[in-house]
């Protein structure tokens, strides 16, 4: 069993270097020419990509092999009164970096901001959402990345749950396919837990994604362990291994908040849990510390597990 560890967005080993920097549209609208505001939204976008070119170099030299990107990368990319070319204005500096993911490897994914709700009851959020999903389609296009997955929560419970969840599939169902193939869903801290999203994600065909603290925080009292098997089975047929999200919290053992870093223990613990399955995997860790959280873990796992075998500086095997 194979594991390999990933952090999201900043790399904050890189002082200074951000893949996120945004133009807001009440700043757009101040620029007097539209001169200006391509040449504002070219410039920061460019920034942004010649950064996360940068921050993919320094993963590939400190081997770690997974990573999200950003979903600011391109700044008002899906504003509906923003109307910009930066696919072909970009076109060869998004394919650089698809050759980089490329030749090295790596494992990329997104993460759409949470004001995409598949399974609301306004249509015009649904269709906003359909707008911005795109967005990720696209750029999985081209960086010539036809892996890159994106994940997504449910959404909100209005109606009651079994409601939301027949609303979701209805919704989701009347989606492009190249939007609902690159679909992960995740189970959330508040509302649907991991038994919820699993079903969900078994009616879709869907892979699911577990996210270990919002089930601590919100699990109607089931035990992972038993439904892990079938978490680990969506992903059958799929070219990459099943993902994970991993946090701890900031506070008390219930706080949704993030900590700055992973408590090793609790890790080792899950870890040793997935064990028996034998199966390779990939574990987002969601802390504060990013990158530097990454490094500790891994400081931390060696002092708990000495006899764990290191491939490379973030993965191990077991």
């Amino acid at each position: 069993m194979k594991v390999r560890l990933g952090y999201v967005s900043i790399a904050l080993g890189l002082p200074k270097v951000t893949s996120s920097s945004k133009v807001t549209y009440t700043y757009y609208q101040k620029l007097t020419t539209k001169e200006e505001k391509l040449n504002k939204l070219k410039k920061v976008s460019y920034s942004n990509i010649m950064d996360l070119k940068k921050i993919l170099e320094y993963n590939i030299k400190n081997n770690i092999h997974f990573y999200r990107i950003t979903s600011s990368l391109i700044p008002l990319a899906t504003h509906p009164e923003v109307d910009w070319n930066y696919r072909k204005i970009f076109s060869v500096d998004f394919k650089a970096i698809g050759n980089i993911i490329e030749e090295h490897n790596m494992r990329v994914d997104t993460h759409p901001d949470q004001f995409n709700v598949i399974n609301s009851i306004d249509d015009k959020v649904v269709e906003n959402t359909k707008r911005n999903l795109w967005f990720h389609v696209n750029l999985f296009e081209d960086i010539g990345y036809p892996l890159g997955k994106m994940v997504l929560h449910i959404g909100g419970a209005t109606g009651g749950k079994e409601t939301a969840l027949k609303r979701f599939e209805k919704n989701f169902n009347k989606y492009p396919k190249e939007i609902i193939s690159k679909i992960i869903l995740e189970n959330d801290d508040k509302t649907f837990t991991a038994k919820e999203t699993l079903q969900l994600c078994k009616n879709l065909a869907v892979p699911m994604v577990l996210d270990v603290h919002h089930h601590i925080c919100n699990n109607d009292g089931n035990n992972i362990e038993k439904i892990l098997p079938d978490i680990i089975a969506t992903w059958e047929g799929q070219k990459l291994p099943p993902k994970f999200h991993f946090s701890s919290p900031k506070e008390h053992l219930k706080d949704r908040k993030h900590a700055d870093f992973i408590e090793g223990e609790d890790f080792v613990e899950f870890i040793e849990m997935c064990k028996p399955l034998n199966k390779d995997i990939d574990i987002m860790l969601e802390a504060k510390k990013k990158d530097f959280a990454l490094f500790n873990l891994v400081d931390s796992i060696k002092k708990l597990r000495k006899d764990w075998k290191w491939i490379d500086s973030s993965t191990f095997e077991i």
